[in-house]
């Protein structure tokens, strides 16, 4: 009987402790923040090699709300004004941590020239040349790539990278770029 508490304790406080990971992302979905259909999905070969890190250079948002209606007003720039198939980014991080679903981890996305069949992108909803991301923005940035490697949609061994690397762009923001350059994975 002992063995069988114990085991079943066990089991228990691992449920739990997933549970309490992956709920405290707080990932808004695609039909939560009110997407548009894709018109067309490419796919990328997972576990992905890279996280790219991005900022919108735009408003952030304080709530779900604010942060949806960034998130429309992005995907429809990206599509409308670009000409994409859809939003660019895998996912959008807001400043009160709220995580929004882009493109599909298993969706080649349109984030970064020559380099979006590598990895997922990231953007933070700000500008951060000046100002850093919230402490619960760059939190959900964190549990989010540790959750893509628990759930092998990226690789352990990954390449975190700031936009700026990729080509000329001042995107993360030099305040950001600065913090990204102290994570796991960040290779210069």
């Amino acid at each position: 009987m002992r063995t069988f508490n114990r085991t079943f304790c066990l089991f228990v406080a691992v449920i739990i402790s997933a549970w309490t990971f992956t709920s405290a992302l707080k990932i808004i979905s695609r039909a939560e923040w009110g997407a548009r259909h894709p018109l067309a999905t490419r796919p990328l070969r997972t576990p992905a090699s890279h996280v790219f890190i991005h900022h919108s250079d735009g408003p952030t948002s304080s709530d779900v709300k604010s942060g949806s209606e960034i998130v429309r007003s992005i995907q429809d720039c990206h599509m409308d004004e670009r000409g994409w198939s859809d939003i660019g980014y895998h996912f959008l991080i807001g400043g009160d941590g709220s995580i929004f679903e882009g493109r599909d981890w298993s969706n080649i996305g349109a984030h970064v020239a020559n380099h979006n069949r590598k990895g997922h992108g990231i953007v933070f909803l700000g500008n951060f040349m000046e100002v850093a991301p919230t402490e619960a923005a760059l939190t959900a940035a964190k549990d989010l790539i540790n959750y893509a490697v628990k759930e092998r949609h990226l690789r352990p061994n990954y390449f975190l990278k700031g936009h700026r690397q990729m080509g000329f762009t001042d995107c993360p923001g030099d305040r950001l770029y600065k913090i990204i350059r102290s994570w796991p994975n960040f290779r210069p």
